[in-house]
């Protein structure tokens, strides 16, 4: 179980978080929704070591971030940019080896030379979630990763990600505010008010995400997350 304990972060006289406490279990997908600018980037970041609390404990470990761009390094093919991160972890052999079974298992090995300026917006995300998903960490962070895509394409990024995630189970933590998503992917679903954030509501969803698109049940837990949002 990973933990933010007690956590406060102020930006001036702005106060972002006041004595906030949030539990993650591991290796399930919690996603954090709520109005812009109640802090839910912040929670990651602070997840991530990239903010200091001003006061608080965090319980967390090394962390893999997939973010809302897919900041791939343009001068890198496909290929390079992928295995980036494993270069300071792994021998060249295993890099090679760990590399190209994320192009097979993410469809992307006819692209593997391609360079970023060569690919669509959908497919650079890809990259950026093959990239994720091979660095070995404990933990991984989205921070509304397939929010600037298009229905369809966002649809099966979406697909592809449950479907690694289930053949790698780790523990995720994402933000959202697109309230399909966050039901469709969550094994939670944590409802933020506005800032200073804290806790609306949790739900937790035990509906197989197979059929999570068709569910009705899924269809009346995203009104009742929209009906509390707008309240």
């Amino acid at each position: 179980m990973y933990k933010l304990e007690s956590i406060s972060k102020n930006y001036g006289t702005l106060v972002v978080l006041d004595n906030f406490s949030l539990s993650i279990p591991k290796d399930r997908i919690t996603v954090l929704v709520g109005p812009s600018g109640c802090g839910k980037t912040t929670l990651l970041n602070i997840l991530a070591g990239l903010v200091r609390p001003d006061r608080g404990q965090v319980i967390s470990e090394q962390v893999s971030y997939l973010f809302q761009e897919p900041r791939l390094l343009p001068w890198l093919n496909v290929r390079e940019n992928i295995g980036l991160p494993l270069r300071d972890i792994f021998e060249k052999k295993r890099v090679d080896e760990e590399v190209r079974r994320y192009l097979r298992e993410i469809g992307l090995e006819g692209y593997a030379d391609f360079y970023p300026g060569q690919l669509s917006g959908g497919l650079k995300q890809r990259v950026a979630m093959a990239r994720a998903f091979a660095f070995p960490a404990p933990i991984l962070l989205m921070d509304e990763p397939f929010k600037s895509l298009d229905l369809k394409i966002r649809y099966r990024l979406m697909e592809d990600f449950i479907r690694l995630w289930l053949s790698e189970p780790r523990t995720v933590v994402a933000v959202t505010h697109d309230l399909h998503e966050a039901v469709v992917l969550g094994d939670r679903v944590i409802l933020l008010d506005e800032k200073p954030a804290r806790i609306k509501q949790c739900y937790e969803i035990a509906v197989p995400r197979d059929v999570r698109h068709e569910s009705g049940e899924i269809r009346r837990l995203e009104r009742e997350l929209l009906e509390l949002m707008l309240a």
